[in-house]
């Protein structure tokens, strides 16, 4: 099957470029301690770094899609892992970022369409969306390399700390995206086999599918055992709760707490 797509629908936008370039320097900044305010540094480096890895996620929803059937994925701009094609702005990004900020949670931001008319296969359509969680689960796994590598001892302390909790978000997304909850991604693995019927009756509840998984997560009991279920993960990733609360705390710094403070030696 042919994925013929003109050059200018794959050309790497400058958005997502100009998102990398800050990335890269804000991990400079925090790694050389080259910042008065540390904490805006791991704020930079951490909400890029997010962005970047919600284009990541969608671009392996689009690029899935197209080698399955859909060539109209090219036209939409979806390849060029500009994060203003991937749907609305303010929920696709801004909205996320709050996210970040506020709770520490990897909120599912953007989308791709996809004609799925134009795929035929079931495995396909469950592969496509499973491309997007299992990019977070890649970078996951490559943010925390320095620590199950046992190289964490190398690293500076405050870019540890960075690092650790932007690999927290995205385990979380990973997490909450493989839900089988109709509008995620864990929905739209199973859904290809699930009976007509069936699909007919769960797609009105879609749109409202990520709400409600954010409504159970403020039960105590609930968000409890999520983010214990979390903290297991990145131990066993060698990431400890210290190095993933400081990462936070250092990220929230610039907005409350003072900006240029160090976490306590341990």
């Amino acid at each position: 099957m042919t994925t013929a797509v003109s050059r200018r629908d794959r050309r790497i936008s400058p958005v997502f470029l100009g998102l990398v370039a800050i990335m890269v320097v804000s991990a400079w900044a925090v790694w050389t301690d080259y910042s008065a305010s540390p904490g805006f540094a791991v704020f930079l480096f951490v909400v890029s770094g997010w962005v970047v890895s919600l284009c990541l996620h969608e671009y392996a929803h689009a690029r899935t899609a197209l080698h399955g059937g859909d060539l109209s994925i090219g036209a939409k701009g979806y390849l060029t892992l500009n994060p203003l094609k991937y749907t609305h702005v303010a929920l696709s990004i801004v909205l996320p970022v709050v996210f970040v900020i506020m709770g520490g949670i990897g909120l599912p931001g953007g989308a791709v369409f996809i004609e799925r008319h134009r795929i035929r296969g079931r495995w396909k359509h469950s592969l496509i969306s499973a491309a997007g969680p299992l990019t977070n689960v890649l970078f996951a796994v490559a943010l925390t390399a320095p620590f199950w590598l046992g190289a964490v001892d190398r690293v500076p302390e405050v870019f540890r700390y960075a690092l650790a909790f932007l690999a927290m978000l995205q385990v979380t997304a990973a997490i909450l995206n493989s839900l089988p909850v109709p509008g995620l991604d864990g929905y739209g693995v199973i859904e290809p086999w699930l009976s007509y019927r069936v699909r007919r009756q769960v797609e009105p509840y879609a749109p409202f599918g990520l709400l409600a998984v954010f409504g159970v997560l403020w039960i105590p009991e609930v968000n409890q055992g999520f983010f214990a279920a979390i903290d297991a993960l990145m131990r066993a990733m060698g990431v400890s709760e210290w190095d993933t609360y400081w990462g936070q705390e250092l990220m929230k710094s610039p907005f409350w707490g003072d900006p240029s403070a160090y976490p306590p030696a341990r």
